[in-house]
């Protein structure tokens, strides 16, 4: 799958890593073998994570039009957002962002630590928004990109994640390349991909990227957002408009999207007790971290699908880490003792 006709700007290191969880897989019994690709560990911007790979096809856009700040939204613990104002910040940019009230947490600090601090840190203009959670476009961040105008600014408008925008797909379209040849390197083939599922170009970019060699419904996406009829709309419609603008000689249907909605609970950025147990037990086993709101919720779903029998035994299960642990200092509390 070629993208080359895509112009690209590196703001990754390389291919990320991929790691045997084996003590983790050794807990869960043997029967399956766990790895994870640590695309938290893509970049020196601000921790990085799975935005930057889709930066790396905006930025370009973003810079042929002139634009000098880029205008995204997300909630008050977004790594998008923190993202965001640190590729501004590596640009050279502006950055304006704004923070929905999109999780009901209680934190006193909530607003202050985190993704948020870092966010001030790199120098981007928040204000804030009290808007309920949705992956839907937003009318304050129409009227943030309206303001930049006026101010006699040029803005680049990224909706949430990055994601329902005409290039949001293409960097894990790329991530299926960049897994197949590492897979050759090491001689294995993975049966099953985990990923988190929420403003869903992620999940869509590697259901085009795995669907010529079969494996588009492999990719499982685990909804975090408690909407799963909304995130498979939005997989669904992200996938079909990448695969056409890559020319796909394959058209994406139904079948290609696997999406749990069992791990979701209790609701958007708020972490279940299963949760919490995952993160404690992926952390205790293999020293790799993983947040409240996106990972731990997936790790959750890997350690119980392995569990239940899910997948054959002798699988090889990939579980895609994309990042998030900055927000954990906004949920210290659940964590007080370890």
């Amino acid at each position: 799958m070629n993208l080359d006709r895509f112009e690209r700007y590196p703001l990754t290191f390389g291919p990320t890593p991929l790691e045997p969880l084996t003590r983790l897989s050794n807990r869960l019994g043997g029967k399956v073998h766990i790895w994870a690709k640590r695309d938290d560990c893509n970049s020196g911007l601000a921790f990085g994570g799975n935005k930057i790979r889709k930066f790396e096809y905006l930025v370009p856009d973003a810079l042929a039009k002139g634009c000098d700040t880029l205008v995204s939204i997300s909630g008050v613990q977004s790594n998008h957002t923190r993202q965001v104002a640190a590729v501004a910040a590596k640009l050279g940019l502006k950055c304006h962002l704004v923070q929905g009230s999109w999780v009901d947490w209680s934190d006193g600090v909530y607003d202050r630590v985190g993704n948020i601090q870092l966010s001030r840190i790199l120098g981007a203009t928040i204000e804030f928004s009290e808007e309920d959670f949705s992956i839907a476009i937003k009318d304050s961040w129409r009227r943030a990109v309206e303001t930049v105008e006026r101010a006699g600014g040029k803005p680049y408008p990224i909706p949430a994640g990055a994601s329902d925008h005409h290039l949001g797909g293409l960097g894990y379209v790329r991530f299926a390349d960049e897994l197949r040849r590492q897979e050759r390197d090491l001689g294995i083939r993975f049966d099953y991909i985990i990923v988190a599922s929420a403003s869903a170009s992620t999940q869509a970019g590697m259901v085009v990227g795995f669907k010529e060699d079969g494996r588009a419904s492999q990719v499982v996406g685990i909804d975090v957002t408690a909407q799963p009829h909304d995130t498979r709309t939005m997989v669904a419609l992200i996938a079909q408009r990448t695969a056409d603008l890559i020319s796909l000689r394959q058209a994406i249907v139904g079948a290609d999207i696997t999406l749990s909605s069992a791990y979701a609970y209790p609701a958007y950025g708020v972490p279940s007790d299963e949760t919490l147990e995952a993160i404690r037990l992926c952390a205790r086993l293999e020293g790799m971290l993983t947040d409240p709101v996106y990972e731990g919720k997936s790790m959750q779903a890997l350690i119980d699908m392995v569990a239940r029998g899910d997948f054959e035994p002798g699988s090889s299960v990939l579980y895609v880490h994309l990042g998030g642990v900055p927000a954990m200092s906004a949920y210290s509390y659940p964590f007080r003792n370890g």
